[in-house]
């Protein structure tokens, strides 16, 4: 019930930060929402890439889920994944996550739209809404500004959401609407991730992808990334369901 409210006050709330927008038309506007498409999609690149390589929690035992060897649809591994995850703050769940939709990412396009979003809008795109809410209300902001940043914020709340259409067949029509118009990233293009993990890790446009494999290598080559975060640690003591 909370995740369902959080995701209706965040669209009345943005409404209402669209209001300075439309009353105040600017040539301004559409370059500063391109440029916070931009933005935005360079941040899920950046958010992915830490998320990805950031090791797991020791002893979370979600090595467990990710090598499960039986059917992840049985009461068992519902049960296992009910007892593990209940033992995880909201963090370590979603760093498991970005792991176990890489050898099963159909897994991801199988969720619902408020799945896939209320974590991201209950701990940072609800909240700055809101902020933003009260500084036009009581500041000059100016429209442009406005138009950018509810721009930035509606494609940060879509970001996991425009990666599952990226792993399921049928979308609404306005994605592939939306990928003609280069706006998302093709299933081509994020297909190149898949192959790699080490390259191509905006899951918006795909625009900043140049830049970001650039700042991967380069802190790649400076120790920050090791590939081993990519799985959790195999507990060798622990007995993997079958």
């Amino acid at each position: 019930m909370w995740k369902r409210a959080a995701a209706l006050g965040f669209c009345a709330s943005i409404a209402l930060n669209t209001v300075p927008v439309l009353a105040q038309p600017d040539w301004r506007i559409v370059p500063a929402m391109l440029a916070a498409w931009y933005i935005a999609d360079f941040a899920s690149g950046l958010i992915h890439m830490y998320m990805d390589y950031r090791p797991c929690a020791e002893g979370s035992r979600l090595d467990e889920l990710f090598f499960y060897e039986g059917h992840r649809g049985s009461p068992a591994y519902k049960a296992l994944h009910r007892e593990i995850m209940s033992k995880l703050n909201l963090f370590e769940q979603l760093v498991f996550d970005f792991k176990a939709h890489h050898p099963r990412p159909l897994t991801l396009g199988r969720r619902d739209l408020l799945a896939q979003v209320w974590a991201t809008v209950a701990v940072l795109t609800l909240p700055v809404s809101l902020l933003l809410n009260l500084a036009w209300l009581t500041l000059p902001v100016p429209p442009w500004f406005m138009a950018g940043a509810v721009t930035a914020l509606i494609a940060g709340t879509l970001s996991q959401y425009f990666h599952g259409t990226l792993h399921r067949r049928a979308n609404p029509w306005i994605i592939p609407v939306m990928r003609r118009l280069h706006l998302l990233i093709t299933v081509e293009a994020h297909d190149l991730h898949h192959a790699t993990l080490d390259r191509d890790f905006a899951t918006i446009s795909g625009w900043s992808n140049p830049v970001l494999n650039r700042v991967f290598n380069w802190l790649k080559a400076r120790g920050s990334f090791n590939p081993a975060g990519l799985e959790p640690a195999r507990d060798k003591t622990a007995t993997t369901a079958g």
